[in-house]
């Protein structure tokens, strides 16, 4: 019986492990330029796909936006997976990048802000959960760290392309880790959020 219990315990904890309460499991969306909406990429080796949260009475947790100024002097894709258990964020901060049109650009320093307060270039931050530590920890790009390649990038609101970089740890800038595989395809249907 005591095996039975613990082998049903095993399945079902490697189940929700794996899953959302819905039994889907996430997976790297394809290379696309079709406005899709999708966005994903491995931080430390480890998916990170946007995925909604239950949110509350005062709506959705949205896992995706694209935020940016009206006269476009930065934007941004932000995107969070509510579901997976480790609190994975990151942030895509490209300036001017409508002026840089298609084609491929270096990811360089952040200062681990976001917004107005992030350094006027093309960056990366994520918060990513440390399971030695048992905490949050932020990660910043490094100076001509990676590569972002527009595909596309047009006046309808269609953005695609891919990124890889090298970011470190804001606290120990001996704690490095990779973001590999990225990619995105934002469509014009992608919740937006637009700053004077």
């Amino acid at each position: 019986m005591k095996t039975t219990i613990l082998t049903f315990y095993v399945l079902i904890t490697t189940l929700t492990a794996c899953s959302d309460d819905t039994g889907f499991k996430p997976t790297l969306p394809a290379i696309t330029q079709t406005g899709e909406n999708t966005f994903g990429c491995y931080v430390d080796g480890k998916l990170l796909t946007p995925r909604d949260g239950t949110g509350t009475y005062l709506g959705p947790d949205k896992a995706m936006f694209f935020i940016g100024t009206t006269d476009n002097s930065y934007n941004e894709i932000k995107v969070r997976d509510f579901k997976s258990g480790n609190g994975g964020i990151l942030t895509l901060h490209m300036e001017n990048f409508r002026e840089n049109k298609e084609g491929a650009f270096a990811i360089n320093e952040s200062n681990c802000n976001d917004g107005l307060g992030a350094n006027d270039n093309i960056n990366i931050t994520c918060r990513w959960w440390n399971n030695s530590t048992q905490e949050f920890d932020w990660y910043c790009s490094i100076n001509n760290g990676g590569v972002i390649n527009f595909s596309k990038v047009d006046n309808l609101g269609n953005y695609a392309g891919t990124f890889s970089c090298t970011v470190q740890n804001r606290e120990d800038s001996s704690d490095i880790i990779e973001i590999t595989e990225g990619r995105f395809d934002i469509g014009p249907g992608l919740s937006t959020v637009v700053f004077p």
